[in-house]
């Protein structure tokens, strides 16, 4: 994986600030504003699935979630935030259908979770 340059590490700092004050959709915009520059940091793809999940913007969460696991397919701390990912949006849907279909997705995660640690 390639380092980040340290101007995208200080505004991924600043994004986790922001996060942990409350100002959630102020630590999205930077955390797309670092996409923009550089679309493979893979911790901004993370923290994004995991905010845009608190906003109920489950659809993009997902999205950023299974980019990350694309990013770094051999981490399976991707796939087991990829899970955490999926279990929200089943809870966070409005229709039975799609949630079963993020639970069934919530475990496939887990599962590539604990076959990349050797647990299975």
């Amino acid at each position: 994986m390639v380092k980040p340059m340290p101007e995208l590490h200080d505004l991924y700092a600043e994004a986790e600030k922001l996060k942990d004050a409350g100002n959630n959709d102020q630590a999205v915009t930077l955390l797309e504003k670092i996409l923009v520059t550089d679309e493979t940091y893979v911790l901004a793809h993370l923290a994004l699935a995991v905010l845009l999940g608190k906003l109920g913007r489950h659809e993009e969460a997902v999205t950023h979630g299974e980019r990350a696991c694309e990013l770094d397919p051999n981490d399976p701390f991707n796939f087991t935030a990829l899970s955490v990912t999926f279990q929200r949006a089943s809870q966070g849907v409005g229709n039975v259908a799609d949630s079963q279909r993020y639970i069934m997705l919530a475990e496939q995660a887990t599962a590539t979770a604990h076959q990349l640690q050797g647990r299975m």
